[in-house]
Parts: structure tokens; C-alpha cells; sequence
């Protein structure tokens, strides 16, 4: 073997270890897109997943503002107060 035959199998190798990193390290799925399929290795989610996400974040969060709402009247109310200074003697 030569030197060039060499270095043509090394750099292979090198590209094809530092593609599998990639797509252990950050899912890009670039071995899928050399092997010829037809995803996009530089798109994580699409417009519509993103949005439902939000959404699913949104509603989640207004729930749990809620809660944190009603923890605080309880929390907050005379009543409340005076059963812990009653269950403290």
C-alpha cells in the first residue's frame, strides 16, 4: 500500500468516527442522510411540533400558576394562621 492509499483510509475512517460522534452526541441523524433517506439532519422537530409543544408548555404552566394561587390564599388567610399557632401550643 502507499502513503496516499493510507491517507485516503484514514481520513475515511476519521470522517465516518466523527459523524457516528455527531449523531450519538446531538441526534442529528447524519448517518441516516449519507446513507440516502430523506430526513433533514439539521431539523430536530418541525413547525407543528414546536407549536404543540408550546402549547402543552403553555397550558401547563397557567395550571401550575394556578395552583400556586390557590396555595398562596390558603397559605395567606387568617384562618389558616390561627390553626398553626393553635397545633404550635
Amino acid at each position: 500500500m502507499t502513503i496516499t492509499a493510507v491517507i485516503i483510509i484514514l481520513s475515511v475512517l476519521s470522517v465516518s468516527l466523527t459523524v457516528c460522534f455527531l449523531d450519538a452526541r446531538y441526534n442529528l441523524k447524519l448517518v441516516a442522510w449519507m446513507n440516502g433517506e430523506v430526513t433533514n439532519p439539521f431539523m430536530q422537530a418541525s413547525f407543528s411540533e414546536k407549536v404543540s409543544a408550546k402549547k402543552r408548555d403553555d397550558t401547563e404552566m397557567a395550571a401550575l400558576k394556578a395552583r400556586i394561587a390557590a396555595l398562596e390564599t390558603i397559605v395567606t388567610e387568617p384562618a389558616y394562621e390561627l390553626n398553626q399557632k393553635l397545633n404550635r401550643l
